[in-house]
């Protein structure tokens, strides 16, 4: 007999909005009487001497530094655009002033 009951399984079918059948309510009994057992034996495995973790290596930052260089004056930013006012891009208006 497996641990997880038949109407436990039709319960969380239920929550989930999934229509089961009998024979797959059956099925499902033994599938997640598998994945509990499954997952036991792997809390079971690590002992009070290891430490959680989310990553089995360490994490190193493979970023580099952030260095300024080649940077446009305001006039070669504005250089190649269509329009421009008061040292800003100017564009088209999508809203609708009130």
């Amino acid at each position: 007999m497996s641990g997880i009951s038949r109407e436990t399984v039709a319960h969380l079918a239920q929550l989930a909005r999934i229509d089961l059948t009998p024979e797959e309510l059956d099925r499902f009994c033994g599938d997640l009487d598998l994945i509990l057992k499954s997952t036991a034996m792997v809390q079971e495995a690590a002992g009070d001497d290891v430490p959680p973790t989310s990553h089995p290596m360490p994490l190193t930052n493979v970023f580099r530094e952030d260095e300024v260089s080649g940077v446009l004056t305001q006039d070669q930013a504005l250089g190649g655009a269509p329009d421009a006012e008061d040292g800003q891009f100017k564009v088209p208006s999508i809203l609708e002033a009130e």
